[in-house]
């Protein structure tokens, strides 16, 4: 439904806003593919993040960063609140949300690679001082996405052509009904042009 937990959290915080760091958000990282690689957001919002990954990634991981701070997950929370985050991410899929994404499916080892990646991310910022938070491009917007129209279909957040590829169809929804399959690329929406 939306990012309602995050943001009564960061609404609502447990302890000072002011003493957390940095957010580090595990948003489904066990389907890792090279293919499609690994999707890190939010490098935009610590001057620290991009160069700190570059030291860190290794062949096994292929890494596409983002600067933004702005996403369909909880990071953006706390984003708003002027806290430097990370948004870790292996892609969409054709389970998610249904009872298909079983443990089979996982990527155990590209997992465990990921996880002590973000643990070397963590001990390294334990040595130094608190990180400077860096508003990005999209941050003018004081509320968190909306997800109340939808097309009714899963986009390959890790795609980088032209366009926005599908990556999953919801059966009964829009998409679906004008026919969208899996693998197709949507360019266009009436007079909008799909750029990414």
């Amino acid at each position: 439904l939306g990012l309602y937990g995050s943001k009564y959290w960061t609404e609502h915080p447990t302890i000072n806003l002011n003493q957390v760091n940095y957010m580090i958000n595990l948003d489904m990282i066990g389907r890792y593919e090279s293919s499609k690689g690994l999707a890190v957001s939010g490098t935009g919002t610590a001057p620290v993040w991009e160069p700190l990954l570059k030291s860190l990634s290794s062949e096994k991981l292929i890494i596409k960063t983002d600067s933004s701070g702005v996403g369909p997950s909880d990071h953006t929370s706390f984003y708003l609140k002027n806290i430097p985050v990370l948004h870790f991410f292996t892609g969409s899929h054709s389970d998610y949300h249904k009872p298909t994404d079983d443990a089979d499916k996982i990527n155990y080892q590209a997992e465990a690679g990921i996880l002590v990646m973000i643990e070397k991310i963590i001990d390294t910022l334990n040595n130094k001082p608190v990180l400077t938070f860096t508003q990005t491009a999209d941050g003018n917007s004081s509320d968190a996405p909306s997800f109340k129209v939808r097309l009714g279909i899963i986009p390959d957040y890790m795609f980088e052509g032209p366009g926005l590829r599908v990556d999953g169809v919801d059966e009964g929804k829009p998409a679906a009904n004008a026919g969208m399959q899996k693998g197709d690329v949507i360019m266009q929406l009436g007079d909008t042009e799909v750029t990414d």
